[in-house]
């Protein structure tokens, strides 16, 4: 299980986005599937029993797709580079993106690529694939933070942020806008690398309404509650906690500080004893792991 796993929020297609993903993508398959409480109502509104999360893996990037009703609503704030080696790969994947999605930026050469587009696609989440600029073992898919509104300028900030928190991370370059590009003294263009996993960070200054949104969230995997306490206090610094192992970070972007165990626990064979942990875990904010443990095995 990688370190930091995207989670997209989604109304009830968690199952058909997950199935659309794995087929559009090199790479893709399903990993686990985990339900809602058989026994007893489910605070959404979902069918007791019914799906809650897909995991699945595309091009060697896991992601969570979460059936959480349609409390939030997807932005482009947080997107996904995709780097193909070469047009044709981009304009399959950009032309089976668009199938009931909208073109943020049509495909066309760039004066960064030969060939790239910024698709939104029929679930909400965008993409930007792009033809090269892919160092050597670097990643397919590259989550993409955008600072905009109210976060606008913070880029920078949060790059220092993010890495000082994560182990074995580092900032590998940040280029500024430079003279009528874009505001000066903001990131055009970012890269950072936090526990393994590449990031772009940069600042939107054309649409000032968008923000980040709870419906792309970042999952933190943590091994034991010792990390798990150190991430939740970082990562909540200057920021607010949510239920449920959730928060919100000084820049607005959501986080989900879980244990490693909860997909084994949540797509457990036995219903009686993830419904156990699943109802223990209404009950916390930042979660307990000896509890979610108690809980799993039956006990108070």
């Amino acid at each position: 299980m990688s370190t930091i796993v995207p989670c997209i929020w989604l109304d009830d297609q968690a199952e058909s986005a997950a199935d659309f993903y794995v087929r559009t993508f090199p790479g893709g398959r399903v990993t686990a599937v985990s339900h809602y409480p058989a026994s007893t109502a489910t605070p959404t509104g979902k069918p007791p029993g019914s799906v809650l999360t897909v995991e699945f893996e595309v091009a060697g990037r896991h992601f969570t797709a979460l059936n959480g009703g349609p409390l939030f609503r997807l932005t482009p704030n947080i997107s996904f580079f995709v780097h193909l080696d070469t047009v044709e790969e981009v304009e399959r994947l950009a032309a089976a993106l668009l199938e009931g999605g909208t073109a943020l930026m049509p495909l066309d050469t760039y004066p960064w690529s030969e060939r790239y587009a910024w698709v939104e696609d029929r679930c909400g989440v965008s993409w930007q694939v792009i033809a090269g600029r892919r160092p050597a073992g670097g990643a397919v898919i590259v989550p993409c933070l955008m600072f905009a509104g109210t976060q606008h300028g913070r880029a920078a900030e949060a790059a220092r942020v993010y890495t000082s928190v994560f182990p074995g991370s580092r900032v590998d370059h940040l280029e500024p806008y430079g003279a009528g590009e874009g505001p000066e003294g903001t990131v055009k263009h970012g890269r950072i690398v936090l526990g393994g996993h590449e990031f772009v960070v940069m600042d939107g200054h054309v649409s000032h309404d968008m923000t980040f949104s709870e419906a792309l969230s970042l999952q933190v995997m943590c091994r034991d509650q010792e990390e798990l306490d150190r991430y939740w206090d970082a990562l909540a610094e200057g920021g607010e906690h949510g239920p449920c192992g959730w928060l919100k970070d000084r820049f607005g972007l959501s986080w989900q500080v879980v244990p490693t165990r909860i997909v084994e626990w949540l797509t457990s064979g036995d219903t009686a004893a993830r419904d156990r942990v699943f109802a223990a875990m209404l009950q916390m904010q930042k979660l307990d792991i000896a509890a979610l443990q108690r809980a799993f095995e039956g006990g108070l």
